[in-house]
């Protein structure tokens, strides 16, 4: 997305809105076409230590965001030319979807327009009039949540893995760092123009629920490999991805730890934290089979257990 400078936007204190991500003080955008209610939320955020960037509209926050990366973002739904259900479902599309969470404030309270906010990627919903210390009270809440999420996809990324969420409606729900990275390199190949799941991808998608175990849960598209890992709490399609421009992880594994084809597949699904029962319904086997498998593979590997072969597994993977 190439976006050029804001000329609705105004930044209440730009020089801390662009600050150092090592400080404590969170960022918040406020988009709101009414100036009275921009200006009354964004004292209030000052006041309670945190740093407000207001747009009056959403093509101006689209464009604001590229400067700077809110930890949560108040969004008005009803706004002259791009509304904010638009302006969030815009937000939120990959591959430069932003992870700040995002709260609608709106008058609208009938329960199919909370819906359409939610679907459209929203995570609260706050009706006017506000009342300030519930907008403060929901934002720490999720503002609070958002940074321990971050927490955790960070330290997937730093282990090198790519992992990634889609909701069942293709959209994308998150990524690691590394697993953004690698869909934006095969965006074209993986979604349409608003960011949706599309083509070989959407289909496998809409097929994994239905696909028995005993079939292979990966999908490769050019030099993108998606493996399931399963489902989470919020029902989400939770992948890991690989780059196949180079040899197979299996093949990998293989030569680094002088294993079988077969043993190297058995330790790959083991890295991806597959139960023996998995394992052996992925690739065909029982699972006395499998356990003798794994039997030769920690001999190989030189230890005792699942973790210890995990761990080495996920290292020899990443290049270390």
């Amino acid at each position: 997305m190439s976006l050029m400078p804001p000329s609705r936007a105004v930044t209440k204190h730009p020089e801390t809105a662009m600050r150092d991500p090592s400080e404590e003080a969170p960022v918040v955008m406020v988009v709101d076409d009414d100036p009275a209610s921009l200006m009354m939320v964004s004292e209030a955020l000052e006041a309670a230590g945190i740093v407000a960037v207001v747009a009056r509209d959403g093509a101006a926050a689209l464009r604001l965001i590229d400067r700077v990366r809110p930890d949560g973002i108040l969004l008005d739904a009803l706004m002259p030319g791009l509304d904010g259900f638009e302006t969030c479902k815009a937000l939120k599309a990959a591959p430069n979807r932003i992870e700040a969470p995002v709260i609608f404030m709106t008058g609208l309270t009938e329960p199919e327009h909370i819906l359409k906010g939610l679907k459209a990627g929203g995570v609260d919903y706050i009706t006017k009039p506000l009342n300030l210390d519930e907008v403060l009270a929901r934002l720490s809440i999720h503002l609070t949540n958002a940074k321990m999420l971050r927490g955790a996809r960070s330290a997937l990324d730093m282990t090198g893995r790519a992992v990634a969420a889609f909701h069942r409606n293709g959209q994308l729900s998150w990524s690691s760092p590394k697993a953004t990275e690698l869909l934006a390199e095969n965006f074209d190949a993986l979604f349409d123009t608003d960011g949706t799941a599309t083509g070989e991808l959407r289909r496998w998608l809409d097929e994994l629920e239905d696909t028995p175990l005993s079939q292979s849960r990966r999908l490769t598209v050019d030099q993108l490999e998606l493996a399931y890992l399963g489902a989470g709490p919020a029902q989400e399609i939770q992948l890991t991805l690989f780059d196949r421009s180079g040899p197979s992880r299996e093949d990998l594994l293989s030569s680094r730890f002088g294993l079988t084809t077969r043993e190297g597949e058995v330790l790959f699904w083991l890295s991806l934290g597959k139960t023996n029962t998995e394992i052996g319904n992925i690739l065909g086997l029982s699972s006395r089979t499998v356990n003798k498998h794994l039997e030769q593979v920690f001999q190989k590997m030189g230890v005792e257990n699942r973790t210890s072969a995990a761990v080495l597994a996920d290292r020899a993977m990443n290049g270390n």
